[in-house]
């Protein structure tokens, strides 16, 4: 009989890290453990304040309820509106019946033989402090470099894309943006035409979410590809799935498995944009290195064609110790390197 329990675990940054929505300096995930005679299984449960559907004050007693209920052998609590935590136990569950805790999905990945294109990410904050971390990317050798946008002013913004676009073309440096919804809508197609002018590749949700008109309007008319992120969060009917996509039309879609619900809902997602011919790539959510360990196999079992959006790693001043190491601009298991103890 599997027996499950959690630990949280409460990670630190380095460098309080600026977003949109406010500075982040700390971020907590659980570690859900299951059991069963000689063998354990991880799976990690990862909430972001504000954004997570499951960011609720009753979060942790759900889950030491749902810890409970396979302990005693009963009904399963229905995990739709925690995507968190069936994140998690999807993951646990993987983990368990694999020959390492770690190794969910092998693959020349997990063999160290190939690897994962991923975007380097410059978090906001003054201009020389994005300055530097741009050019701390293109020492490491990363071509496709997002950028958060919608903090400092715009104009500053559009300085720092200018300096970047002047060194380097866009076949050389792939640019991506995001909003996290910032913009307003009577003003985000100005915007859109300006960031233009330096060959952005794509914008991500330039305006806050529940707002398909606008958004399918800007889609309709923006010079720059738009990628929808945050509006995918809490939408679990796969009837609203489908109108959201059919009004909206976007570009491009952003999946965090962490935030819709495991791998089967993401899952879900990337059936449904294939019916709508509608590209996608996968990132994460500031998880761990467990967390985004799941989240990398799984990702490359899909065979990405495009960089994405898991080179958080090392954001942390506490994370567990991983193979997961990054080689210009990519991610790449290192087996020599051992895991941390959890557990």
């Amino acid at each position: 009989m599997i027996k499950a329990r959690f630990i949280k675990h409460t990670l630190v940054f380095k460098r309080p890290s600026a977003t949109s929505r406010g500075v982040l300096t700390t971020k907590d995930s659980w570690f859900l453990i299951l059991t069963e005679k000689d063998k354990s299984g991880i799976g990690e449960c990862s909430i972001l304040k504000g954004l997570s559907h499951d960011d609720q004050p009753d979060f942790e007693a759900t889950l030491e309820l749902f810890c409970n209920q396979i302990n005693t052998g009963q009904a399963l609590l229905d995990l739709t509106p925690w995507p968190a935590i069936k994140m998690g136990y999807e993951t646990a569950l993987l983990s368990i019946k694999s020959f390492t805790p770690y190794t969910l999905f092998p693959s020349l990945y997990t063999e160290a033989k190939d690897s994962i294109s991923i975007n380097g990410l410059v978090w906001m904050g003054s201009f020389d402090y994005m300055k530097a971390q741009i050019d701390s990317l293109l020492v490491r050798e990363f071509d496709c470099i997002k950028i958060k946008i919608g903090a400092i002013d715009f104009n500053e913004e559009l300085r720092l894309l200018a300096q970047l676009r002047n060194r380097y073309d866009a076949k050389t440096i792939r640019i991506r943006v995001d909003a996290n919804g910032a913009f307003a809508p009577e003003n985000a197609l100005n915007k859109l035409d300006q960031l233009n002018t330096y060959e952005i590749d794509s914008i991500e949700q330039p305006i806050a979410i529940n707002q398909w008109e606008h958004m399918s309007t800007l889609c309709k008319k923006s010079p720059i590809p738009i990628a929808l992120d945050e509006e995918l969060i809490g939408v679990f009917d796969p009837e609203i799935q489908s109108e959201l996509l059919t009004q909206i039309k976007p570009h491009y879609l952003i999946f965090k498995p962490s935030l819709l619900g495991g791998f089967s809902n993401t899952q879900k997602w990337i059936d449904l944009a294939k019916k709508h011919n509608i590209a996608w790539w996968v990132t994460s959510a500031l998880e761990s290195n467990v967390g985004l360990n799941a989240i990398a196999q799984w990702t490359y079992s899909k065979n990405p064609f495009m960089p994405q959006g898991l080179g958080t790693g090392s954001l942390f001043l506490n994370n567990i110790d991983s193979p997961l190491v990054i080689k210009k601009g990519c991610l790449w298991n290192d087996n020599a390197i051992t895991w941390g103890k959890i557990f």
